[in-house]
């Protein structure tokens, strides 16, 4: 998440579709159908920052950032989908550009291990609690799905290590690069101008939820078959109570946080 327009770097499941290999015309339309949700949400973020620069051209100012950035007065105010949409909102192309290559180098692996359903309600959620947090601590205007991005970052880990048993010494490889890359972002967040509090809050929601919703992966060996595969043990279809818990908890802290302004 972004105050200024300056930029941030960072860094299968039981409801994935199954892509038939005859279906696979082009690299891009497989990894499109495989993780819908990833390629979905830049879609939507690439819209967005193009009603952003038709309205720098058409009208001289940014339209669609001025209604939807993070303004603590106007949330404040009553204008609550601003908790939302700064995440689809950015100060630049270049911002857009980092955030989005970010989202398209760690998305698709989050969405392969979570699916479709739970990489978007990471995704949102994280989002809205980077926004929420940077309400709390911090008085500047804010854009950017960093936020979320860093939620995702966030889940990844958790998930490698509820399952650090399951995927062995490259899983706790894996983890220990997500922390050092988690922990070099949020360095670079204390640099003048970039909202920390959102990254920070992305990451610690995204954590927290993907320990409760995120799959629990175990090994099973077919005794007919020979054949070794990864079942989950926690299905999409029963995290359904975590994630509601989790929304209400988000908007208690939403709430206090709009309270305090």
């Amino acid at each position: 998440m972004n105050s200024s327009g300056r930029p941030l770097s960072n860094g299968g499941s039981s409801d994935s579709p199954v892509i038939p290999a005859q279906e696979e015309r082009s690299v891009l339309g497989s990894r499109v159908r495989r993780t819908p949700v990833i390629y979905g949400l830049i879609a939507a973020t690439a819209l967005v920052f193009l009603g952003q620069l038709i309205g720098q051209y058409t009208l001289g100012f940014d339209l669609v950032g001025s209604l939807g950035a993070k303004d603590n007065m106007a949330i404040a105010a009553g204008e609550l989908w601003r908790l939302i949409t700064p995440v689809f909102i950015h100060g630049g192309p270049v911002h857009f550009f980092v955030n989005m290559y970010s989202l398209y180098a760690i998305g698709p692996v989050v969405e392969r291990f979570f699916g479709t359903g739970r990489t978007l309600t990471l995704y949102l959620l994280s989002g809205i609690a980077g926004v929420v947090l940077s309400l709390s601590f911090s008085p500047y205007r804010s854009v950017g799905a960093s936020g979320a991005i860093f939620g995702l970052l966030g889940s990844l880990g958790a998930f490698l290590y509820a399952n650090r048993t399951t995927f062995g010494q490259a899983g706790r490889m894996q983890l220990r690069h997500i922390i050092l890359v988690a922990l070099l972002n949020l360095g670079l967040g204390l640099s003048p101008g970039i909202d920390n509090w959102g990254h920070f809050g992305g990451l610690l929601f995204g954590a927290i939820l993907a320990w409760f919703i995120s799959p629990s992966l175990e090994v099973v060996r077919d005794e007919l078959t020979e054949r070794v595969y990864l079942t989950d043990r926690r299905p999409w279809r029963v995290t359904w109570p975590a994630i509601l818990i989790g929304s209400v908890v988000l908007a208690l802290l939403a709430i206090t946080a709009i309270l305090s302004q």
